[in-house]
Order: C-alpha cells, then structure tokens, then sequence
C-alpha cells in the first residue's frame, strides 16, 4: 500500500528535553489517522517536523515519497495545511485571505470553496479583524479543503467551532476520504477522532506508544459488564480478571479483562433478567494508557 507519511527515527530536542523521541510512523494513502496525546506529548512538534517547519535532531520524514525536510515546496505541492493556531492579515477580508491562501497554495477547486463557505455558515465579506476565532478557524478550514490536496494535515482543526460546525466539519472530511485524500488529524477531541479515523496513534511524552485499529487497541482496557436479577446478584470480587464490582439492589456493574467465559458462567448461574456488555470507548482506552491524573477535562473534550 502507498504511504502518505513516513517517518524513521523522527526526533526533536529542546536541549536535554526530548519533544519527540525516535518517532517510526507509516502513514497509508487514503485513510484517515487520528494523532492523540495530552498537550504536551508531541503531536504539534510532530507535524511541524513533517512539514519542515522545524529542524529535526534527527532521522527524517517523507510525503508520498518526498523528503519533506530537503524538498519541502515539492513536498507542500501534495498538501494542505490546518494549523490549530494562526495568524492571518487582520486588514484583509475573509474572500480576500481565502483568494490569496489558494495563491500561495497553486490550486484550488473554485466550485467547491463557494460550496464550503455555505456549508460552513461563512460571511467572506467581512475584514479578518472582526472575526472570533471559530470564524478564522473557518478560514483555515475552507482554505485547506478546497485544495483538495492530495495529503491534509490538521492540527486541533475544530479549536473555537460550535457544535454545528464541527458536524460540518466531519462531513467534509469523510468526503475527503471518498474523494481518495488522506487525512493526519491531530485531536484532543475523543468523539471526533472515533467516529471519523481508520486508526489511532497515540503519543505520550514524545513517545508512540500505541498504534492501530480502535478494534485492534481494546485490549487495553476492560469490558463493562451489567446485569440484573431476580433475586441477589452473585458475589463476584474474587473472580480472576473482574474488578470494580458494584451492586445496587438487584443490579449488578463489573469490568472484567481476559477471557469472560467465567464471569458469564457465574452470571448465567444466577438467572440474570437482563445482561448488557460493553467494549471500552476511546476515552476509556486513553485513560487506561495516560492514567486520570495526566488527563484533565481541559486536556480531553467530547
């Protein structure tokens, strides 16, 4: 399969601070992969590597194929970019910004940036001053999509859209991944990452620590099981692999790892009314990896 991205050994230093260690990474053509960490963990030093925006301490990354350290107008010809913050010209309009973003970039699919100012809900007429961060946000947006560059790479792409918009926003993306585009998203935003990726790298402290499927990635966490009864719900806590037991009148919640044949032999003893299983979310399985402490409700958004 062709690769997008790929990088060997990709690392950054900051003196004696590792941004991202040895970072070996395969990127296919045509998919959508989720980029996740806490702030912090390296994604954006990631992504600027790849872009050459920053000099990396060593190893490299390609784009289709191109060094995108030694090449990089070449390499820039196949993508668009979306940074999760930026800086545009506060005197220029937003139709104006949008005119001179596609000049930079070369091309642009005209019909269909008319079609992503609708879709967002985008007033062009306006000067860049006057507009919240959600609307410059659109601007990164629209400019980007309506490349339809071969490769996007969107760092935190939804910062400052309401909920509407980012609905919007995913749309357009799995349109994206029709029209044959592949798409690196960087996310703090749990939800968006599980209904819109093929797979999911995750990063921590600079490192890869996981990488694949959300299929491939359950076993990270445990599977939620509840139950209720007729009667008593059996007495669980000394089952091999079930944790977190807790029972409210006849109700019965656990969370088992490993194999669950023994804990349905023990429910199914007992004559359950009803039985609901649950395979963990991608939050669950972020949690398992970073731990409660590291993850604030500031760091993951749903």
């Amino acid at each position: 399969m062709d690769l997008a991205i790929k990088t060997t050994g990709l690392t950054k230093r900051y003196g004696s601070l590792v941004a991202l260690a040895p970072l070996d990474l395969e990127v296919f053509s045509g998919e959508i992969l989720g980029y996740l960490g806490p702030n912090g963990a390296g994604k954006t030093t990631t992504i600027r590597a790849i872009l050459g925006l920053i000099k990396p301490t060593a190893g490299g990354s390609e784009i289709f194929g191109i060094n995108s350290q030694a090449n990089k107008v070449e390499a820039h010809r196949r993508l668009a970019y979306v940074p999760g913050e930026s800086v545009l010209w506060p005197s220029l309009t937003g139709a104006e910004t949008l005119h001179l973003l596609a000049q930079v970039h070369g091309q642009i699919d005209a019909k269909y940036q008319v079609e992503l100012v609708e879709r967002f809900d985008f007033d062009p007429s306006k000067k860049v001053r006057t507009y919240s961060k959600g609307n410059r946000q659109k601007v990164n947006l629209i400019a980007a999509l309506a490349t339809r560059a071969d490769l996007l790479i969107m760092d935190e792409p939804t910062t400052g859209l309401d909920p509407i918009m980012e609905q919007a926003f995913k749309q357009c993306v799995l349109e994206a991944k029709v029209n044959g585009q592949t798409v690196f998203l960087s996310s703090h935003i749990l939800e968006e990452v599980e209904a819109l990726c093929d797979r999911v790298a995750i990063l921590r402290a600079g490192k890869l620590v996981e990488l694949g499927t959300l299929a491939e990635m359950r076993h990270l966490s445990a599977v939620t099981i509840r139950a209720t009864f007729y009667n008593e719900p059996p007495h669980l806590e000394n089952l091999q692999g079930v944790s977190n037991v807790t029972v409210t009148g006849h109700q019965l919640t656990c969370q088992v790892r490993g194999s669950i044949e023994p804990l349905f032999k023990e429910l199914v003893a007992a004559h359950p009314k009803t039985l609901l299983s649950s395979e963990p979310s991608l939050e669950e399985l972020f949690l398992s990896l970073y731990g409660k402490e590291e993850v604030t409700n500031q760091e993951i958004r749903q």
